[in-house]
């Protein structure tokens, strides 16, 4: 989950406005009871002892009607509001917090992670390129080949043979040029899937010609087809079932990840638990967080201060730390500042798609950049990774 884009509010002091709300469905009444929600969210932030000039911002963001998104959320600090951003899902109540940091959980855990299927519909003429996502879809690219000769003939005549094997080249021909530019597509697109609809021949033609990186990505399917009116709702149900489907395998994959480092057997060290968590976190060695909604560590206690990886269990250890005057924070949100500010991931990870004993403990996890070692060698990579943030180069895991 890319969440660069709250880097602003990870580096912003608090303390800090948080609310989610829900829009309200248009209607002649609609701008009213988008106020009245709006009002009640400032009313509050009031109660919990948020400053004027940050509610007033939450109120003025929230109250105006704006057609689009299910919901938005609200970010306001130091007297302004520092992010506004839109929600593809309702919130399913609304939600309004002042607090030492921003309420980022209930962010990460709306936001669904993007998955994108790009639809080939293929004919022996060419093809045209549909972005399937969340968002809807749109047409991004198509391919015109040859359109002469492409249709057979039934006669066994020798000149009627040539000429049907000149037809078998020219589809031969558009196929691969539409191959190679369903791979360029793909990689433009950053497709999770590769659905090719269409001409049976002719979809499997092009499905042999795609490179080896990307095949593992395809799959073929009878419903639809490239002509106009084509499309059935056994499409929509295809694409919307195999992109579930491919987010739960990811999702799997991800936990036994999880598991085998734990285990110490996995390439990728991990581990669980708020306090090895915060230490991981401190020494910026969390690659991605991951995160299981309604987790009962969610809300342990955690001590910050003033810069993201400035977070320990005891109030003592994080003016130890640098912190002049440690604030009492969630675990959840402590983390979330300090991986983001790290330049981390985030996966937040479905209940059901995994046995419990498997998802991790309390709802909070992670896979390491690098274990924590005695001998020097954990400190050493978080100097290196210092080092490269600090000269503008990427930053990369250490030990691979």
């Amino acid at each position: 989950m890319d969440l660069a884009f709250l880097e602003p509010v990870v580096r912003t002091p608090g303390p800090w406005a948080s609310a989610y709300l829900a829009n309200v469905t248009p209607g002649p009444d609609a701008a009213a009871h988008q106020e009245l929600a709006a009002r009640q969210t400032k009313g509050a932030l009031a109660e919990q002892g948020a400053g004027d000039a940050e509610s007033d911002g939450v109120y003025r963001e929230l109250s105006e009607l704006r057609p689009g998104p299910p919901g938005r959320a609200v970010f306001a600090a130091a007297g302004e509001v520092i992010r506004t951003v839109p929600l593809g899902t309702a919130p399913p109540q609304p939600e309004a917090a002042w607090s030492a940091l921003p309420r980022l959980t209930p962010l990460v855990e709306m936001a669904e992670e993007p998955r994108v299927c790009l639809v080939a519909y293929v004919d022996r003429q060419g093809a045209d390129f549909e972005l399937r996502h969340a968002r809807g879809s749109e047409m991004v690219g198509r391919v015109e080949g040859e359109d002469w000769p492409v249709n057979k003939t039934t006669s066994s005549d020798w000149s009627e043979r040539r000429f049907q094997t000149a037809v078998e080249n020219t589809w031969e021909r558009n196929a691969s040029e539409t191959a190679e530019e369903l791979a360029r597509t793909a990689v433009e697109t950053e497709a999770d899937l590769v659905l090719l609809v269409g001409d049976e021949r002719q979809r499997r033609s092009v499905h042999e010609r795609l490179p080896q990186a990307l095949t593992e990505r395809v799959v073929e399917t009878h419903h639809g087809g490239r002509a106009p009116g084509a499309d059935t709702p056994l499409l929509d149900e295809e694409v919307e079932r195999l992109l579930r489907e491919r987010r739960e395998a990811d999702q799997g994959a991800l936990v036994e990840r999880f598991r085998a480092g734990l285990a110490g057997a996995g390439a990728t060290p991990a581990t669980e638990g708020v306090p090895a968590l915060v230490e991981a976190a401190r020494e910026r060695r969390i690659a991605t967080l991951l995160i299981v909604p309604g987790g009962s560590d969610h809300n342990r206690e955690v001590w910050i201060g003033g810069e993201p990886d400035q977070l320990a269990m005891r109030r003592t250890d994080a003016r130890s730390l640098g912190a002049d005057d440690p604030l009492s924070a969630r675990a959840d949100d402590a983390l979330l500042r300090a991986v983001i500010a790290a330049g981390g991931d985030v996966v937040v990870l479905d209940p059901e798609a995994a046995e419990d004993g498997e998802l991790p403990s309390g709802g909070l996890g992670a896979l390491l950049r690098w274990a924590h070692e005695d001998n020097g060698t954990g400190a050493a990579a978080a100097d290196d990774l210092r080092t490269q943030e600090a000269s503008g180069q990427p930053a990369t895991a250490a030990g691979g």
